[in-house]
């Protein structure tokens, strides 16, 4: 009854305000409606649910054509933070006071990340949540909380809905795009079911799980609509057989041990279908036409920006594989639902190495402008957040325009030193391989002297605490930043999966709760 109340809610309001632009963007025509998706009954999903649903009120309308979420992986606070000085500076302005893209939008709240078994989640809960509107399990995806890590028989009953399974199903196209293998958790959480998130290829779990299907053939083998118009990434190898040759580097192989050829297995779907391993082969292609493209340009992950710029033609920019995904999914004219990972800010992050990390996020951040650019204001909801944030912090009182990745300096030029005497960086972190760790013979270890070192330096490992052979993701709230129809209803913390609800009704995919 309440659904049949908000429809003639939204036609009257939309008479009544005929003459005002804003209010007479069509109301976007999904083939079957709003549905109701297989997680519903998940308590997790009901309550996100619901609190999405009473900020949107009686007379919200779904008015978003296209849907965009861009994920910053690993993006937390301060990241953006020094993600912002960091971009300011290297274009030679005043990099306190500079703004990134994303800093433009007009909504933002604070995301809750936890998931349902850890206070400091990983990428693959986190992204699920954000897909299908649930919390899970750590180290899972696409499936609800009932599942067992590591233990394929309990994926049974437990499976999901995705946004892009969704959008699939009512005609629109879909698109993921990731710096990091597109395989990996978070582009895998738009398609993918799976017990533990490192089941990428099919040699990577035993034989009692056998009855799985691997995230890369499920990918390929996705019945969702006519499947994903992009995937973009990196991860080739778990496509290719351990018998087939890597295009790019001499005596490698891919992984696979079942003898499918997933690159040919794509190809073999229709002569739009097209795979492509290099910038100029990612160059070559025509996005404004019916081309279905499966980009695998490395190996594993792709490679760091600070590393890409080295040899620019090698590897498409994250800006690039955004300007191409648009545009080839814009010309559906039902309109479409896009994924956009920075995967490598995470990376980075875990090896203790912030220059690569602020790099990364300064491409991603340049992804956003792209978006902005190539969208509409008033048909596209544009998302960006992160999925958890790192252990970075910013301290020490360095004088204003201090090089972000430097020694702390005072306002006085004199540099900062510690208890120890030793001058320490602004940048630094709270555990990772950068700690100084105790000598064989158990002696106390001294922390290093930084005073002739160039902590500018992209391959510099900052400082941290807590010895660690990876630095740990960190469980503080991240933001979420949003432009377009529904972005107004991101405000305030928000639980993750609340984001999920946000693009489901305000693209007019999912139905919303009647009580």
């Amino acid at each position: 009854m309440r659904i049949k109340l908000l429809a003639a809610a939204a036609a009257l309001s939309l008479t009544a305000c005929a003459g005002e632009t804003a209010q007479t963007t069509p109301n976007p025509v999904r083939d079957g409606g709003a549905v109701t998706p297989e997680q519903a009954s998940d308590p997790y999903y009901q309550s996100a649910a619901v609190a999405v649903s009473d900020r949107a009120g009686d007379a919200f309308v779904p008015q978003a054509k296209n849907v965009i979420i861009f994920i910053g992986d690993g993006m937390g606070i301060s990241t953006i933070t020094a993600a912002r000085i960091y971009a300011g500076q290297q274009r030679g302005a005043d990099g306190e006071s500079y703004k990134l893209a994303m800093e433009t939008l007009p909504h933002m709240a604070l995301s809750r990340t936890y998931s349902h078994d850890y206070q400091v989640a990983d990428s693959a809960s986190t992204a699920t949540a954000m897909v299908s509107g649930i919390k899970t399990r750590s180290r899972t995806l696409g499936l609800r909380s009932g599942v067992a890590v590591g233990d394929c028989a309990s994926q049974q009953g437990q499976g999901t809905d995705t946004l892009f399974e969704l959008a699939e199903r009512s005609g629109l196209a879909t698109g993921i795009i990731s710096t990091a293998r597109i395989t990996h958790a978070t582009p895998a959480a738009t398609y993918a079911e799976t017990a533990h998130r490192d089941w990428e290829n099919d040699t990577s779990f035993g034989a009692e799980n056998s009855a799985c299907v691997d995230i890369a053939r499920q990918l390929v083998e996705w019945p969702e609509g006519d499947g994903f118009e992009v995937a973009m990434g990196g991860g080739r190898r778990q496509f290719m057989t351990d018998e087939t040759f890597d295009p790019e580097y001499d005596g490698r192989t891919g992984v696979r041990a079942d003898e499918k050829d997933l690159i040919v297995a794509w190809t073999a779907k229709s002569d739009d279908h097209k795979v492509v391993f290099t910038g100029a082969e990612f160059s070559a292609v025509d996005f404004d036409s019916d081309a279905r493209v499966l980009g695998l340009f490395e190996p594993s992950h792709m490679q760091y920006e600070l590393d890409r710029a080295d040899d620019p033609g090698a590897e498409p920019s994250i800006a690039d594989l955004t300007r191409a995904a648009i545009t080839r999914l814009s010309r559906e004219e039902n309109g479409y639902v896009l994924m956009i990972e920075g995967g490598r800010i995470d990376h980075a992050h875990h090896g203790v190495n912030a220059a690569r990390a602020l790099a990364d996020t300064d491409a991603f951040d340049q992804a956003v402008a792209a978006a902005l650019e190539m969208t509409n204001g008033e048909d596209t909801l544009i998302i960006v957040t992160a999925d958890h944030s790192h252990t970075m912090t910013i301290a020490g009182y360095p004088r204003r325009n201090n090089p972000i990745l430097g020694l702390v300096e005072y306002e006085t030029g004199d540099v900062a030193k510690g208890n120890d005497g030793l001058p320490y960086t602004t940048l630094g972190y709270a555990n990772g391989s950068g700690a100084c760790r105790p000598g064989a013979d158990g002696e106390p270890c001294a922390r290093a002297d930084l005073s002739e070192v160039d902590t500018t330096e992209k391959d510099f490992k900052q400082q941290a605490l807590v010895p660690m052979f990876s630095e740990t993701h960190a469980g503080e709230d991240v933001a979420i930043f949003a432009s377009g129809p529904g972005s107004e209803l991101v405000r305030g913390v928000m639980d993750q999966n609340e984001i999920f609800h946000v693009m489901g009704f305000a693209s007019g995919l999912v139905e919303r709760p009647t009580e």
